[in-house]
């Protein structure tokens, strides 16, 4: 039986104080007794010998300092079973679709536990989004941990559902997994997520978490946790590829600030808690692939900027711990083009892991190279068509220009149930560049221009010709 303490001496927000304790764990389970009767469940979130920080979970509205306190013993486990599949929970692990509760076959702890450097194994093979702006410029690579950066207003969750949707690894044979965490999102964005995954069946194979804008800022913190939980749990004890994503990234941080103020910390830029580049470390750091395992987590990181700025701390300290990022831009949007990528800030660090001959194609390289290229100097001379006038431009420049558009029209632009592979994507591609005169393309090798160029295409079929 365990010791139960009444010495509760502060309240503050979503914490309690309470001194003369015995020795405890942080991360420790706690159960508090209310004076009403009723009880509420809590985490140890820092302890010192003369007193322990105690987060309540459902918040502490109609607490009082007479409330009974008493130290579990454990830290919060997830129950994990691949029944988990098809289920739509809460930010703390709750069913919310009207079924059971998951019948585990075993709990897990939800801080997990560190990946050792010397047992990582390089993230490789390509995962196909169906999205060309990412597959065929920022190409995902599994195991990789590649954010969006998005703002306010702007359409990151309806390409976080279409990229839960389409994923796959073309070239494997194990099952794909898909681990979809919202934190901080309105009772009218859940519910749309939940018509959308039930609509096109990707709930089948996609284990979803709903933290809602109401619920207590403290399971925000718990909330891309058990997700994780979940996604190792079926990587690497179910070989499955999991594509874990995680938005909005923003409310996390924000539920971090809170916490820090409540337990008056001192605060770092902006306000947000000195600690929390390490923080989100823990969450990115448990992407990736071990060696001698088949399974592999990746993930995709969604948070909305605030005022737009990129060098704002949060999208800051998550572009030191990832692999690139992939931007949403409000004048694409603004266009009315979706999905409003900008592929021009946007990075994959690893694509070139994943591309090229055997994985996707001998030219992807190549292609998007050039492509981006031709892009970035079309969208260059826009700002000089603006003041000298598009007639005072050069041929040259005006072909370039023309490029950038067509670029955003045909390649950027694309249905929200559009599915692309990776051969459409840069086939699209070869197709833009045959807007451009040959000898621009100074970044394509000419036996890819005499293999795959448009203006060749008789040629092809000539010489294929018996």
């Amino acid at each position: 039986m365990t010791k139960e303490y009444r010495t509760v001496t502060k309240i503050a927000g979503p914490l309690v104080f309470v001194e003369k304790t015995e020795p405890v764990g942080y991360g420790e389970l706690v159960g508090v007794a209310l004076s009403d009767g009723t009880t509420r469940r809590g985490q140890v979130l820092d302890t010192s010998k003369e007193a322990v920080v105690v987060q309540i979970f459902e918040g502490t509205s109609g607490m009082d300092k007479a409330s009974g306190v008493r130290f579990l013993g454990e830290t919060l486990k997830l129950p994990v079973s691949l029944d988990m599949l098809g289920r739509i929970l809460s930010g703390s692990g709750d069913p919310l679709d009207g079924g059971p509760r998951v019948v585990p076959d075993k709990r897990l702890d939800i801080t997990g536990s560190a990946i050792n450097p010397w047992a990582r194994d390089s993230p490789k093979e390509f995962i196909q989004t169906g999205i060309s702006t990412i597959d065929g410029m920022n190409t995902l690579v599994r195991g990789q941990k590649l954010p969006i950066f998005s703002g306010a207003g702007l359409p990151h969750n309806d390409i976080a559902l279409q990229i839960a949707r389409q994923a796959k690894v073309p070239t494997a044979t194990a099952e794909f997994a898909v681990i979809f965490a919202a934190m901080g999102i309105t009772n009218e964005e859940a519910q749309y997520f939940m018509r959308d995954f039930e609509r096109t069946g990707a709930l089948k194979r996609a284990v979803v978490f709903l933290n809602l804008a109401d619920d207590p800022a403290v399971e925000r913190l718990i909330t891309p946790r058990l997700a994780l939980t979940a996604a190792e749990y079926l990587a690497y004890e179910h070989d499955m590829h999991v594509l874990v994503i995680l938005t909005d990234l923003t409310n996390y941080c924000e539920a971090l600030r809170q916490i820090g103020a409540a337990r008056e910390e001192v605060p770092g830029r902006q306000g947000y808690p000195g600690y929390m580049y390490t923080d989100l470390a823990t969450l990115y750091e448990r992407a990736g692939k071990i060696k001698g395992r088949k399974g592999s987590i990746t993930q995709f990181p969604i948070l909305t900027m605030p005022g737009d700025d990129i060098t704002h701390p949060i999208p800051d300290l998550t572009g030191y711990i990832t692999e690139g990022q992939i931007v949403i831009s409000r004048d694409l949007h603004r266009k009315g083009i979706y999905p409003p990528i900008n592929v021009l800030p946007s990075l994959s660090r690893l694509m070139n892991a994943g591309i090229g001959k055997d994985m996707t194609r001998e030219d992807h390289k190549s292609v998007s190279d050039q492509v981006y290229a031709a892009y970035a100097e079309g969208n260059d001379l826009r700002g000089l068509a603006a003041i000298v006038g598009k007639e005072a431009l050069s041929d040259r420049d005006k072909r370039f220009l023309s490029f950038a558009d067509l670029f955003e029209d045909r390649f950027v632009r694309q249905g929200r149930e559009e599915d692309r592979d990776i051969e459409t994507t840069l086939g699209l591609s070869w197709e833009l560049l045959g807007s451009l005169p040959e000898g621009v393309l100074t970044r394509l090798d000419r036996k890819f221009i005499q293999k795959y160029h448009p203006a060749h295409k008789g040629e092809r079929a000539a010489a294929a010709k018996p």
